[in-house]
């Protein structure tokens, strides 16, 4: 079987395993397809609370240049969509972050905005591990250096291991793919598979399988 071929039933594999495991959708494109801007990662410091306090977060990271040189040595790239189970009314979700950690939020849009993480959180807890089982599909169908990249920061310990710069579960944690650069709305878009967002209703996540 040509290399061609193998990578084409390598593929229908890891579409075939993302579904299985519970993705909304899942595409193989061109590595060379996924946007990456210098101003994606400036969101991790102007608007995320994990900033410098993940070891899997900027700016423990590379940069988006040092990813794009990362990247060049890839060929392709699984894209994997999942759904999160939560929901908020659309005057929640717009300033989600502000209703949930203001102390002087109202009252009833805090319970709304604390309820939504929670929701979102119980019910991705699972997505992380499936971009990590795809990874082993991956390696194991014959791709040694693939790798995923998650969406959202790292959840495996209550407080990260940053003072002492050694990740204490490095075969289970991973990078989200924003703290590289990945502009996710514009790759998803671009692979005819676009998130909504603003998010309305159940917001659409994705995450990024790099396959050699």
């Amino acid at each position: 079987m040509s290399r061609t071929k193998k990578e084409f039933a390598d593929f229908t594999i890891l579409i075939e395993k993302a579904q299985e495991l519970g993705a909304a959708d899942a595409k193989v494109i061109p590595a060379a397809d996924i946007v990456v801007e210098d101003r994606v990662p400036l969101k991790c410091r102007a608007g995320c609370k994990s900033y410098g306090t993940k070891l899997t977060c900027p700016p423990y990271v590379p940069t988006p240049d040092e990813f794009r040189k990362i990247l060049s040595e890839y060929r392709y790239a699984l894209l994997v969509k999942f759904i999160s189970p939560a929901v908020a009314e659309p005057d929640v979700i717009c300033s989600i972050y502000k209703y949930w950690l203001d102390p002087a939020a109202p009252a009833d849009k805090k319970e709304q905005a604390t309820k939504f993480w929670q929701d979102h959180f119980n019910g991705t807890g699972t997505f992380a591990p499936m971009m990590l089982e795809l990874e082993r599909t991956a390696f194991n169908a014959g791709n040694p250096f693939a790798l995923a990249f998650v969406n959202g920061s790292c959840r495996l310990c209550e407080t990260c291991n940053v003072k002492a710069g050694i990740c204490v579960h490095p075969t289970q944690a991973r990078i989200p793919e924003h703290a590289v650069g990945i502009n996710m709305v514009k790759t998803a878009e671009k692979a005819g598979m676009p998130i909504r967002f603003p998010v309305q209703g159940h917001p659409e996540l994705m995450a990024l399988l790099l396959i050699d």
